[in-house]
Order: structure tokens, then C-alpha cells, then sequence
């Protein structure tokens, strides 16, 4: 009896664990898994995207619910510039006003959001929470936004890249077209060239008829020289 006493004792014992044991293990398969990016830099006036996923054990239904939060730097003060459940609601106050906007896909998991016309005030911390009930136990990650004026050497580089991809390739097309043309112009020269050239007939004729000229010439010669003899003869 005694026996049977203390085993039913350790039984009810065994209860209590079994039952904690049973929440953790239902609080980890109910639990979200969500991303951000740690560090996120922009620049004035450039559209920008936070992005934040997340991976849910139960199915997205209309009780899903995304909020994001904003916290100036040296500062515990948070401000709410997002909430979403079913339909968007960016936020109608503060320095965010009408520049947030949606840029996510719940059922793709995604809950990312777009910051409009960012400026320096904008710096800060940025918090996405999710809750999906049952799934509602998930850490809470946040993104350092840095926002910076866009410099001369950033503009630079930019210049560059764009030679690099564009004007670079068409100077080497230009370069060998006209490298090209330079080949082809000079062997329509050399055809030329050729093409004109005399035979060794032409040539024997180009000299007969030199002579026979040189002979006209010395006969008329001759022909004057007897004239101007026979005229003095005659006075």
C-alpha cells in the first residue's frame, strides 16, 4: 500500500512538469522568425526600403498584424509611422507623414515598407513587429537607418561606372570601324594603282611615236634651212 501510495504521489508529481514541458514545446512551434536588415544607408532625397520577412507556422489570416516603429537617436522616445492588418495604414502625423509607404506581401512573407524623400532627421532606429495568431512569441529585430548627403566622389563614381558601361564599348566599335575603313580604302588604292599600270606594248608605242615626232621636227628643221638658202641665192 505503501508502495503504491508514493508511485501515485510521483505520478501527479510528473504532471506539472509534463504540462510545462508541453507549453514550451507548443510556445516554440507557435513562435515567428522575422529579418531585417542590421544596417541600412540612403542618401537625401533617394527613395529607400526597409526590409523585414518573416516565417510563420500558421497560416496568414486577417488577424496578422505588422507594426513599425521609429526611435531618434539618443532617444527612448518610439513613434509609430506604420500599421498594417488587412489594409495599410501609414501614418497621418510626425516627421513621417504621407512619405511611408507600403512595399511588402504578406503571403510571401514579406512585410518591408518604403521611406519617401528621406533627409537627415530621418536617422534613427526602426523596429517590424509581427504577430499572426496563434503565432504571436518572436523577437523584436531593428534596422540603424543612416542617411547621408550624396558627395562629389559618390557622383564620381557613378560618371565612371556609366563610361565604363557605355561610351567605353562604343569608342572600341568607332575605333574598329575606322580601322576598318582605313584597310579598305587602302587596298581599293592599290587596285588602282594597278589597274593603270602600262604594258610593255603601250610602252614601245609611247616611243615610236616620240621618235617619229623628233624626225618631223628635224625635217621641218631642214626644210626651213633649205628655203632660207635658195631665197639668198636667188638675190
Amino acid at each position: 500500500m505503501q508502495q503504491s501510495g508514493a508511485a501515485s504521489a510521483r505520478g501527479c508529481a510528473l504532471v506539472p512538469l509534463l504540462a510545462v514541458l508541453f507549453c514550451q514545446g507548443a510556445h516554440v512551434a507557435l513562435s515567428l522568425e522575422i529579418k531585417v536588415d542590421a544596417h541600412v544607408r540612403g542618401y537625401v532625397g533617394e527613395k529607400i526600403k526597409l526590409r523585414c520577412t518573416f516565417k510563420s507556422t500558421a497560416s496568414v489570416s486577417d488577424k496578422l498584424t505588422i507594426d513599425w516603429t521609429y526611435r531618434p537617436p539618443s532617444s527612448s522616445r518610439t513613434e509609430s509611422i506604420f500599421h498594417y492588418q488587412s489594409f495599410q495604414y501609414p501614418t497621418t502625423a510626425g516627421t513621417f507623414r504621407d512619405r511611408i509607404s507600403w512595399a511588402g506581401d504578406v503571403y510571401k512573407g514579406d512585410a518591408s515598407i518604403s521611406i519617401r524623400s528621406p533627409t537627415l532627421k530621418d536617422n534613427g532606429t526602426f523596429s517590424c513587429a509581427v504577430k499572426n495568431p496563434p503565432d504571436v512569441h518572436h523577437n523584436i529585430p531593428m534596422t540603424e537607418l543612416t542617411i547621408t548627403e550624396r558627395g562629389f566622389g559618390t557622383m564620381l563614381s557613378s560618371v565612371a561606372l556609366l563610361s565604363i558601361l557605355v561610351f567605353i564599348p562604343s569608342a572600341l566599335v568607332v575605333i574598329l570601324l575606322l580601322v576598318r575603313m582605313a584597310r579598305k580604302s587602302a587596298g581599293l588604292k592599290k587596285r588602282s594603282k594597278s589597274s593603270y599600270k602600262k604594258s610593255s606594248i603601250e610602252v614601245s608605242d609611247d616611243t615610236d611615236q616620240e621618235e617619229e615626232h623628233d624626225c618631223m621636227a628635224r625635217l621641218c628643221v631642214r626644210c626651213a634651212d633649205c628655203l632660207e638658202s635658195d631665197y639668198e641665192e636667188t638675190y
